[in-house]
Parts: C-alpha cells; sequence; structure tokens
C-alpha cells in the first residue's frame, strides 16, 4: 500500500544559520515579493495532509503562517539532521515529506512520486536529479524518530550518513531546476529571470 496524501505531513526545514545570506532568517528572505517559506508552503501544502516547520529564530513569525512550529532539542542549530530529528517527532502522520525552506521550486508531485517508490521494505525514498542525490527533498517513515533521535545524540550529522545507515531508495527526477536553491542573494538573481 502506497502512502497517500492524508499519511504525510509536510517537514520544512528552516532552522539554517543563513551565513551566505549575511545571516538573515532564510525563510523569511524575499523572493518575488513572497518570503521563502511562502513559497514552500504553496508548493508542499496541496501534497500533503499537514505542515510543520523546524526552525531555531523567528520562531512567533513562523506561527503566525498557521502551521506547528517545533526547534531543535537544545535550541541550538546543530544542522538539518537534528532539525528532521524534530519534524519526524512532532508528525501525527505515519510519512513525513522533507524539504529545505530554500527551494522554491519544488516539484508540485514530490510527494506522489516519492511514495510511489516507498515499498514496504524501504525507509525513506530521497529525489535524485543529474546524478546526484537531494537529501534534504526525502519521503521519510515517522517511525524512524526514535533511532534518528538517538542517532543525533550519538553524534551524526550529516543526512547523507544517515540515510546511508537505512534502506534507501533514489526517485529520480528530469528537471533539476525543481530543486534549484538559494544560498546567496546571486542565486536568487539567478533564479529570478526563470520563475
Amino acid at each position: 500500500m502506497k502512502a497517500t496524501r492524508e499519511q504525510i505531513t509536510a517537514g520544512i526545514l528552516a532552522g539554517g544559520a543563513g551565513r551566505r545570506l549575511g545571516g538573515v532568517d532564510k525563510g523569511w528572505y524575499v523572493l518575488d515579493k513572497r518570503p521563502l517559506v511562502e513559497h514552500t508552503i504553496t508548493r508542499v501544502q496541496p501534497q500533503t495532509a499537514a505542515v510543520i516547520i523546524s526552525a531555531n529564530r523567528s520562531l512567533d513569525r513562523y506561527r503566525t503562517l498557521g502551521w506547528p512550529v517545533v526547534s531543535d532539542e537544545d535550541a541550538t542549530y546543530r544542522g538539518p539532521l537534528a532539525g528532521i530529528a524534530r519534524l519526524l517527532q512532532a508528525a501525527s502522520t505515519p510519512y513525513v515529506l522533507i524539504v529545505p525552506v530554500d527551494t522554491p521550486q519544488l516539484p508540485a508531485n514530490l510527494a506522489v512520486h516519492l511514495a510511489a517508490a516507498l515499498d514496504t521494505d524501504i525507509d525513506l525514498c530521497v529525489a535524485r536529479c543529474g546524478g546526484r542525490r537531494q537529501p534534504l527533498h526525502a519521503l521519510v517513515r515517522r517511525e524512524l524518530a526514535g533511532g534518528l533521535t538517538r542517532a543525533v545524540a550519538e553524534g551524526v550529522s550529516r543526512v547523507t550518513d544517515w540515510q546511508d545507515a537505512l534502506r534507501i531508495r533514489v526517485v529520480d527526477w528530469p528537471e533539476c531546476d525543481a530543486f534549484a536553491n538559494i544560498n546567496a542573494p546571486a542565486d536568487a538573481r539567478h533564479l529570478a529571470p526563470r520563475r
């Protein structure tokens, strides 16, 4: 049985430091007159039953968007893996669609295609484009929350290291622009003409 929309929560990773954007909270970086977090919610909300945002600052501002907000366990930024752990803990659906806040052109069919590849013997499905895995674009079983929380506590910090220890399946995408992210102002300038 494949995961359906009603069984999936979108988990948005918005807890980064935004160093290459001058330290701004990346979720509130404005592209096309809208903050990145709004672009991301617009993309994932139709694909999922609920949304949860992982953030480590601007918490009250994120809450104004109407979705639950969670922070890293110890209130300090420890990387996206800690954010994923919190999202899995907070979700009430069996599956969580993990996405970063900085890819405003996310595929409108990301959840559907990842869910189609998530067989009973697979822990998570992750997107790949141009031969490059997109580890922060993945459909994950919520039941992995406990193991991930322990892995983070034991010092695992790279998302790919955690994923490689699981039963994963990669799903290839033909259009890599869907995963173009904004890490610096130049990325936003490059992306804007294509939108």
